[in-house]
C-alpha cells in the first residue's frame, strides 16, 4: 500500500489522487495529515505539500486543490521532457510542476466554468482552450504525467507492484438519421421530393423512388458493413440513437416506426446501445427524460450510456441532468472542431462538479477523433485523414489508454460527400486494432 501525506485533505485532493493512483495506476493508497504516522511508515510513501516531511517521494503543492470556488488561474505553460506542463514548483519537488493541480485543472474542465465565448451551437470553442492555444491538444498529457509518477515511484520503491494496464479501442457510432429515405412517413417523403425538385435533382428523386419501392438499398443503411467490422475485428462497439422530436437539428425517424425499433434491437444484440440526447434536450430536462424512456422501452432495459447530439455540453448542467436520469457513462467529452483530447486524458474518469465541489458517479469517456471534425472543420481529404488519426492512436497506445472514435452510419455509405471515408474507417480500425 502507498501512504500519501498532505497538510489538508479536501474533496479536490481526494478526487485527483483517486484518479491518478486508483483509476489509472491501480495502486491502493491511504491519505494522512499526521506527520508522525507518515514518518513511522516503512512502506512506499509520498507527500503532496509545501515541504518534504522526511525522505519520501515529494511533490510540491500549489494552491488550487486547497481552494474553494472557481477563479481565474495564472497559468504559464512551459516544456519539461518535451511535454507541456504548468503550475511550476521549486527544485525540491520530484517534478518541476504541480502535477496534481495541473491534472485537476484539465480533467475537471476548469476553464469551461470561467467566462468564455461560445459558438453558434452554445459550445465551448476548442480553439480557445488552454490545450489548443499551447499546442498540446493532440497529446493526453495527464496520462503522460501519470506515467512519470509511476516511473518515479518504481525507482524509489522497487517493491511497489503496479499492475500493467492494457490499451483499448472502442468504436462508437451515432445514429442521427437511420435512413435517408425509408421510414420517413408520407409528409416527410413528399417534402423530400419537393426539396429535390426545387434543386432540380432528378437523380435524388429517382434514388428516393427506387429505395421506397425496394429496388435499391437506402444509402444510409450501412449496418451490414458495420456488423461485419464488429465480427471481423471483435470490436467493442457502442451505438448512440437520436430519439428526439423532429426539429431543425433533430431529424431521425419517429420512434413509432417498427423497423426503426427493430434496427435498435438488432444492433443491441451485437453492441452496447446508448441514448443520443437531442439538440433540444440540452435545455429541457423533461425532453431528455422522454428520450431516455423511449429507448428504455424499445430495449426493455435501463439506459445508462449517452452522448450529446452536436456534442452540446454545458458544465455542470448537462452532466447533472444525465445523473438525475441514472445515466452512468457519457461519451461527449471531445471537441467538434478539433481532434484530440478535450480533457487532456485518454482514460475514463468520474465527473467532478466544481460548483458543488463534489465527485460524482458519472463516468466520462473522452473520444479522440470524429470524422465530421476532419471533413467539415479541418478540411481534411479522406486520403489524408490517417495522417491525423494515426498519431492520436499512437499517443493513446503509448500510455495504455483508451482510444475512442466517433463515426456516423451515413458517413460510411462511400457516396457523394462521403466518398472515400468508408475506407478511412476501415484503415482506422485496422490500425487501432493491430
Amino acid at each position: 500500500m502507498l501512504l500519501i501525506y498532505t497538510h489538508k485533505i479536501t474533496h479536490r485532493v481526494k478526487y485527483i489522487l483517486n484518479l491518478v493512483f486508483t483509476d489509472v495506476l491501480g495502486v491502493a493508497f491511504e491519505l494522512t495529515t499526521d506527520t508522525e504516522v507518515f514518518k513511522r511508515y516503512n512502506g512506499p510513501k509520498l507527500s503532496y505539500t509545501l515541504n518534504p516531511v522526511c525522505d519520501e517521494l515529494f511533490f510540491t503543492s500549489r494552491g488550487l486543490l486547497f481552494e474553494h470556488g472557481i477563479t481565474e488561474q495564472n497559468i504559464s505553460v512551459f516544456d519539461f521532457k518535451n511535454v507541456k506542463v504548468f503550475f511550476a514548483t521549486g527544485k525540491a519537488s520530484a517534478l518541476p510542476f504541480d502535477v496534481f493541480a495541473a491534472s485537476f485543472y484539465l480533467v475537471t474542465r476548469y476553464e469551461e466554468y470561467l467566462p468564455h465565448i461560445r459558438d453558434e451551437h452554445d459550445r465551448f470553442i476548442a480553439e480557445d482552450s488552454l490545450a489548443f492555444t499551447n499546442g498540446f491538444l493532440h497529446k493526453p498529457v495527464v496520462n503522460i504525467w501519470i506515467m512519470w509518477i509511476k516511473e518515479l515511484l518504481q525507482n524509489k520503491y522497487p517493491q511497489l507492484v503496479l499492475p500493467e494496464r492494457k490499451y483499448e479501442f472502442i468504436s462508437t457510432i451515432d445514429i442521427d438519421n437511420a435512413y435517408a429515405y425509408r421510414e420517413k412517413g408520407f409528409t416527410r417523403s413528399v417534402g423530400g421530393y419537393l426539396k429535390s425538385l426545387s434543386k432540380l435533382s432528378m437523380s435524388e428523386m429517382a434514388e428516393r423512388t427506387k429505395v421506397l419501392l425496394g429496388i435499391k438499398k437506402d444509402p444510409y443503411d450501412t449496418y451490414a458493413f458495420q456488423l461485419e467490422m464488429i465480427k471481423k475485428h471483435k470490436l467493442k462497439a457502442i451505438y448512440f440513437f437520436l430519439l428526439g422530436d423532429y426539429g431543425v437539428n433533430d431529424k431521425n425517424l419517429p420512434i413509432e416506426s417498427k423497423k426503426f425499433q427493430s434496427l435498435i434491437k438488432m444492433l443491441g444484440d451485437y453492441a452496447q446501445v446508448g441514448i443520443h440526447p437531442s439538440y433540444g434536450s440540452n435545455s429541457s430536462k423533461e425532453q431528455l427524460k422522454k428520450e431516455v424512456e423511449r429507448l428504455a422501452k424499445v430495449l426493455h432495459r435501463d439506459v445508462t450510456k449517452s452522448r450529446q447530439h452536436f456534442l452540446k455540453l454545458t458544465l455542470p448542467e448537462t452532466y447533472r441532468n444525465l445523473i438525475d436520469l441514472d445515466i452512468t457513462d457519457d461519451y461527449t467529452m471531445g471537441f467538434a472542431s478539433q481532434v484530440g483530447f478535450r480533457a487532456s486524458i485518454c482514460s475514463s474518469f468520474n465527473f467532478y462538479d466544481l460548483d458543488m465541489e463534489l465527485e460524482t458517479k458519472l463516468k466520462v469517456h473522452p473520444f479522440a477523433v470524429m470524422e465530421g471534425t476532419l471533413k467539415y472543420y479541418m478540411n481534411v481529404y479522406p486520403e489524408d485523414a490517417m495522417e491525423k488519426i494515426k498519431p492520436l492512436v499512437d499517443e493513446v497506445r503509448a500510455v495504455s489508454g483508451q482510444f475512442i472514435s466517433l463515426w456516423h452510419n451515413d458517413t460510411l455509405n462511400d457516396q457523394k460527400l462521403w466518398a472515400g471515408w468508408k475506407e478511412v474507417y476501415e484503415e482506422m480500425v485496422n490500425y487501432a486494432k493491430e
